[in-house]
């Protein structure tokens, strides 16, 4: 861990996620470093001063950038590392990582599982990569990366078990169109991302099929009771499940013109296949591995959850969107 926090931070991921952390970083920091895999979008970006192919509107002065395409170098030079990336694809990248991390501040960013794993983010640093807990610290939403690429006035939760190393990091994340909050309830934080993305699938799902803003508003109402009973059983500790980083992100993400997982679930709505829409979109919708993952943790803790259990009916089991979301309906009061 670096003698004085931050030290020199790190954006590790290329997408719209990434991209804005590292418009709110650099509105506290002098510099960067930029960690992106290909080094084809590097030197795109050095020539246009804007990611290629997130977030085009957003105009990065690139001498306050130092890129890397080689994420041990990335590591090596910095202090601070904050992981955007999705998350299937977040175990393969490090899988190429021999430099150690238990000296580093690592934050996490990513909205998911590690698939295969199910394991938290959170708990891979620190089992796989000797991270301390006190030495991670998550970011969670409401918080669409477009919005802030438009400066809208937006929150997100800090969450570490660290109360001193937080609000040091705080500081980072803090300026004219940005505010925050802390939290110790780092698991739920985590497992609350997860589950947000999953309901907004179905969400999409019922939008793409016509029901109105009345069912909404009650579906929501039992997809946050849902969330509350399973975070309950794998992590019981005392939370407010009507806070923004749990109630809100669930909102936004069913809701926003933004949300990715919604549109997702709307494709399928109207009559997509699974595999069709996941062609089509060319974005990741964290949400459908996260059914999957968030479903066979569910067969230890055996909690009531028939959104879930409908949602992996329609994306693995391949059953009818329009029979299963109509039997839900049953299910919901």
């Amino acid at each position: 861990m670096p003698m004085e926090l931050p030290g020199k931070i790190a954006i590790m991921g290329g997408g719209s996620w990434a991209t804005a952390l590292a418009k709110i970083v650099l509105s506290t920091q002098d510099s960067i470093n930029w960690y992106m895999r290909k080094p084809e979008t590097i030197e795109e970006f050095k020539q246009w001063k804007h990611n290629p192919n997130y977030l085009i509107s957003v105009r990065f002065d690139t001498e306050r950038i130092t890129f890397f395409s080689d994420i041990n170098e990335a590591i090596e030079q910095s202090d601070t590392l904050i992981f955007a990336t999705p998350s299937p694809f977040f175990k393969q990248h490090l899988e190429k990582v021999h430099t150690p991390l238990k000296d580093k501040f690592v934050i996490s960013a990513i909205k998911g599982l590690v698939p295969e794993d199910n394991m938290l983010i959170t708990d891979y640093f620190a089992e796989r990569y000797e991270v301390p807990q006190k030495n991670i610290a998550i970011i969670g939403g409401p918080c669409h990366a477009e919005e802030i690429a438009f400066e809208r006035l937006s929150y997100i939760t800090l969450g570490c078990v660290s109360n001193e190393n937080r609000e040091i990091i705080s500081n980072v994340f803090r300026n004219q169109y940005l505010k925050n909050s802390y939290s110790n309830d780092v698991t739920g934080i985590e497992y609350a991302a997860v589950l947000k993305n999953v309901y907004s699938i179905v969400a999409g799902i019922y939008h793409g099929m016509k029901y109105g803003d009345n069912f909404q508003a009650v579906f929501i109402c039992n997809a946050i009771e849902e969330m509350r009973n399973f975070i309950s059983a794998v992590h019981p500790v005392e939370r407010d499940i009507t806070d923004s980083v749990y109630l809100g992100d669930l909102l936004v993400t069913s809701y926003s013109r933004f949300s990715r997982n919604r549109i997702f679930g709307t494709m399928i709505g109207k009559g997509y296949s699974v595999k069709t829409a996941q062609i089509e979109m060319e974005m990741i919708a964290e949400g459908y591995y996260g059914t999957k993952c968030i479903h066979e943790i569910n067969e230890k803790y055996k909690v009531e959850m028939p959104i879930l259990n409908a949602l992996y009916e329609i994306l693995y089991e391949r059953k009818s969107p329009f029979t299963t979301v109509r039997n839900l309906t049953e299910k919901l009061k």
